[in-house]
């Protein structure tokens, strides 16, 4: 479980992690822009600093998962797309925001908004800690887990996480 104290290095190691990650770079194409807006966007997509996490130490990976009943700060989100995207996707923005809530459970859930690790860390099983640390908790408590992936080469990640017994 991060601590408040962990804000800036979840953040940090997150803001790495998307940095190539398209949906976050579509709507923030300037890398000057994408460095001081997605700290932002992280905080209120992932509750921060209300969240549940397991920062590996080193910072090399965080995962921010809002549990049941906590929700992004929509707010603060709307706010920063209408204060730092390009006008020509700001409408398109909104749609994919509104679809991915089609598909968001209604029942009581662990949302996981963001999970990341340091791309000069990838591939050393820090994701798949994180996820699987996490999903211990939910299923012994018999509650579900919800993500949404905007890369397509985390599906893979994904399903070899969730199907591997922890």
């Amino acid at each position: 479980m991060a601590a408040a104290s962990d804000e800036a290095g979840v953040i940090g190691v997150l803001t790495l992690a998307f940095g190539s990650d398209p949906m976050a770079r579509w709507s923030q194409p300037d890398p000057q822009q994408y460095l001081t807006h997605f700290p932002v966007l992280a905080k209120a997509f992932g509750g921060m600093p209300s969240h549940k996490g397991r920062p590996i130490s080193p910072m090399a990976g965080a995962a921010l998962w809002l549990p049941p009943g906590f929700w992004p700060d929509e707010e603060t989100m709307i706010a920063l797309v209408e204060r730092t995207a390009p006008d020509v996707i700001k409408g398109d923005i909104y749609g994919v925001f509104e679809e991915m809530g089609k598909y968001h459970p209604t029942e009581p859930h662990w949302y996981l908004p963001f999970i990341g690790v340091d791309p000069s860390q990838q591939g050393k099983g820090i994701g798949s800690a994180l996820m699987k640390h996490a999903l211990i908790s939910c299923d012994r408590d018999g509650t579900i887990a919800y993500l949404e992936s905007s890369n397509p080469r985390n599906i893979s990640f994904i399903k070899d996480t969730v199907s591997t017994p922890a």
